[in-house]
């Protein structure tokens, strides 16, 4: 006879299919990412969450204890389709690395067009909000910005080797300072909804290298 507890039950009533339980959950995160690259954090409720995604509130509390660990689920399913699209512009060897840097800003000023400019950063939304925002969130924040950074670092050591980078540029610098002027360009296009703001930060950096990519 087992004798073992029985498992204490989450909230909430788990589908029965698991295949289910993973459409559920994507469904939530879709719909917070929608919500934040849209507004902040403080400013979106659960209840807000679960109209768009159409789940019950009960189900949200099988997948997550709190909004706390649906924000902690955001950024990383966040940081994740940010890297993976880091990775297709800036690693594409059928080009020199500072066009594959001015593609990367190419596909980021369509995606805000597609949205009319109402949808930016999710990591520069929250960045926003830091100082009311969970310690342990200013601490994911950065390592998604470290991530980030160290993408554009690689990128432009590939421009260097190319000679179209100084031999002596301080890389680290560099690519902290295009992530910073990045998101400051991010939130200005929001503003004046359109996307020269991106292109004019853009234009600026590569003028700072002494170099101008042919593809814009």
């Amino acid at each position: 006879m087992d004798t073992s507890p029985t498992p204490k039950p989450r909230r909430g009533r788990p589908p029965k299919d698991p295949r289910a339980h993973g459409d559920t959950r994507d469904t939530l995160i879709r719909a917070g990412l929608e919500l934040l690259t849209s507004q902040g954090f403080a400013a979106t409720g659960l209840d807000t969450v679960l109209k768009l995604a159409g789940i019950p509130k009960g189900s949200f509390y099988h997948y997550f204890d709190s909004k706390e660990a649906f924000g902690h689920a955001l950024m990383d399913a966040y940081d994740a389709y940010f890297c993976a699209m880091l990775d297709r512009w800036l690693t594409d060897d059928t080009q020199l690395a500072l066009e594959r840097l001015a593609a990367f800003v190419d596909n980021a000023k369509t995606g805000m067009a597609r949205y009319d400019y109402t949808r930016g950063c999710l990591v520069g939304n929250l960045g926003l909000e830091v100082g009311i925002l969970p310690e342990d969130y200013r601490l994911r924040l950065e390592a998604a910005l470290q991530g980030w950074q160290t993408r554009v670092r690689a990128c432009l050591a590939d421009a260097q080797r190319e000679g179209r980078v100084a031999k002596n540029a301080d890389l680290d610098a560099l690519a902290a300072f295009f992530w910073i002027g990045w998101e400051g360009a991010v939130l200005r296009a929001r503003v004046v909804r359109d996307g020269a703001p991106l292109q004019t930060f853009f234009d600026g950096f590569i003028a700072g290298l002494g170099h101008t990519p042919s593809a814009q």
